[in-house]
């Protein structure tokens, strides 16, 4: 009877990790480089303008480029559906700015997240139509889909930002973290919607590829309508 080869246990992980990533789908293209002043990054910004389908982020002369492709644009798109359906439902204020560009000269840092949401700095940015991140509150939420690819090296600069919240979905699952002395952490409620479990987002986002869009939304308002019965319930 033949020996079959064992891997040691630090190898084997990384073996499984590595495989589970490349069965992953792809869903964005990245491009990461080195080195690139804050100069040439700001004279880009201005070339490209923002009638762009890319994203930027920049720390410590690093620039990442980001071109989301359809599994993680439709993501990031159904979550402002959700949540404007549950906002509209329990009568929140909020406001969605997208990939807002969020830069700071002085701190020579710049993001673009997948979406961003205002909620209790809502009313402090409502009457502006150019909203400038620095002069005016960071978002109270911004939200990552990295399906194919970790967004950890972009954390670091909604911290600086003082971005408060981060959500983080991996096609899988979703992470609420918490701005604390300086870094992310994990917690288990939502700091902008403490009583919308995680699992039920997953859950109608994932639904969407199932029963279609609008179906998917109407199921989620009726699910907001049976389980927050006194308007403003959050």
């Amino acid at each position: 009877m033949m020996n079959t080869p064992t891997l040691p246990r630090e190898q084997a992980t990384t073996s499984v990790s590595e495989e589970i990533e490349k069965s992953r789908p792809l869903s964005e293209n990245r491009v990461l480089l080195h080195g690139v002043s804050w100069e040439t990054f700001e004279c880009l910004l201005a070339d490209v303008g923002d009638r762009r389908k890319t994203l930027f982020n920049y720390i410590k002369g690093n620039l990442e480029i980001m071109s989301p492709l359809s599994l993680h644009e439709g993501s990031s798109r159904f979550f402002d559906k959700l949540l404007t359906i549950f906002v509209d439902e329990l009568d929140i204020d909020m406001r969605c700015l997208g990939s807002l560009l969020m830069k700071s000269s002085e701190l020579k840092i710049g993001g673009e997240p997948d979406s961003c949401y205002y909620i209790k700095n809502e009313l402090a940015i409502r009457a502006q139509e150019n909203v400038i991140v620095g002069q005016d509150p960071p978002p109270d939420l911004v939200l990552e889909v990295d399906i194919t690819n970790p967004s950890d090296r972009r954390l670091p600069i909604y911290a600086l930002l003082g971005v408060p919240e981060v959500w983080l979905y991996d096609g899988y699952s979703l992470e609420f973290l918490a701005l604390q002395n300086g870094v992310y952490v994990a917690i288990e409620n939502s700091l902008s919607f403490p009583t919308l479990p995680a699992a039920i987002i997953v859950e109608y986002v994932q639904k969407r590829l199932i029963l279609g869009e609008s179906k998917t939304l109407k199921e989620f308002r009726g699910w907001v309508r049976a389980n927050y019965s006194q308007q403003g319930e959050v």
